[in-house]
């Protein structure tokens, strides 16, 4: 599989904050050949705690995302580590003083990029895991004519007040690390990132993964396991400003919150022409299926297909478990056909 990877300079780029952010970067990979009518490019953007590189599972010849077929494009949101972040800006930008993100942002830089780049205008799909699929959402949202086909798995339209507060408590681990110092820290706060970590660890998994022992498939014995040998070193990876820069633009996500919309989220969902199939799984515990039972509900070009997993959230993290990794290829498949 061919594979190219880089980071686009896209210069000096306005945020919706309205802070103006210098020498902003887009990291991305593709895969396969831009078709000569540049009609056969799709746009995986990355989710929490993942990497354009985590895309690569759900990408190959024998899959629905086939780059001997489709131009794919697996693009690292910001605040990641590799596209513009806390932790690879220069001052006056640099780690705390990074400024807030928002999928806004996201979605513009990555339209810029792909202009600039590769002169595409249309994409064949936007799909992504988590965040990746509120990246998705907000693409079929703001463009609507330039999205023929979108999938959100485990990922969602906006935010819901439960998923905020989830997202409230695990931040809390970290900052309470006296190490963090507001940011400004000189050692990596290691013990605030393990906490982090162990209480994402009641969140990501169902209540069923762990009463059915799944971690077991992952090479974890026990629950205790599958928090220190999965979650501590996932989030340990990642420098902890960006971790913060990444949940604040998840805490804030919401595909009306903009001029186009402003505010008004059922005109948001019904401007969203592109085919769609939202993906919830049935027991993940801040993506619930009834949220996205609400978004579709205001769509008119929908299918809701909820995973049947008893892995809650990480039931849409790609490759994890062949069962519900070919769930989700089939649901593309589909789509893709259509």
């Amino acid at each position: 599989m061919s594979v190219a990877a880089s980071v686009v300079n896209l210069g000096e780029i306005e945020l919706q904050s309205g802070v103006v952010l210098p020498n902003l970067k887009i990291s991305h990979a593709t895969f396969g050949t831009l078709n000569a009518a540049r009609s056969n490019a799709i746009l995986m953007p990355t989710f929490y705690g993942g990497k354009h590189t985590d895309y690569e599972a759900m990408i190959g010849a024998d899959k629905a995302l086939d780059p001997s077929r489709y131009f794919i494009i697996a693009v690292d949101m910001m605040c990641n580590g590799l596209s513009s972040s806390p932790s690879n800006s220069d001052a006056p930008f640099s780690g705390a003083d990074f400024p807030k993100i928002t999928h806004w942002d996201n979605v513009h830089a990555q339209q810029k990029m792909l202009e600039q780049e590769y002169e595409i205008e249309s994409l064949a799909l936007v799909t992504g895991f988590s965040m990746g699929g509120q990246q998705a959402n907000h693409w079929a949202a703001i463009f609507p004519d330039r999205v023929a086909r979108m999938i959100s798995w485990c990922g969602s339209a906006a935010t819901a007040p439960h998923n905020w507060v989830f997202l409230e408590g695990v931040k809390a681990g970290l900052l309470a690390d006296p190490t963090f110092a507001n940011g400004a820290y000189t050692a990596i706060p290691e013990a605030g990132i393990r906490a982090f970590a162990r209480i994402w660890a009641g969140w990501g998994p169902s209540q069923a993964f762990y009463r059915h022992k799944l971690h077991q498939q992952l090479g974890q014995e026990t629950a205790a396991d599958h928090m220190q040998e999965f979650w501590e070193p996932n989030f340990l990876a990642f420098d902890a400003n960006d971790l913060l820069g990444m949940m604040h633009t998840w805490q804030v996500a919401n595909i009306a919150d903009n001029d186009l919309y402003e505010g008004d989220f059922e005109a948001a969902c019904k401007a969203i022409t592109a085919k769609t199939i939202l993906m919830p799984c049935e027991t993940d515990l801040y993506f619930p299926v009834a949220d996205n039972e609400i978004q579709a509900s205001l769509m008119s070009n929908v299918e809701l297909r909820p995973i049947p997993s008893d892995w809650g959230h990480i039931a849409g993290a790609p490759g994890l478990n062949p069962v519900d990794s070919a769930f989700i290829d089939n649901a593309h498949r589909e789509l893709l056909a259509s």
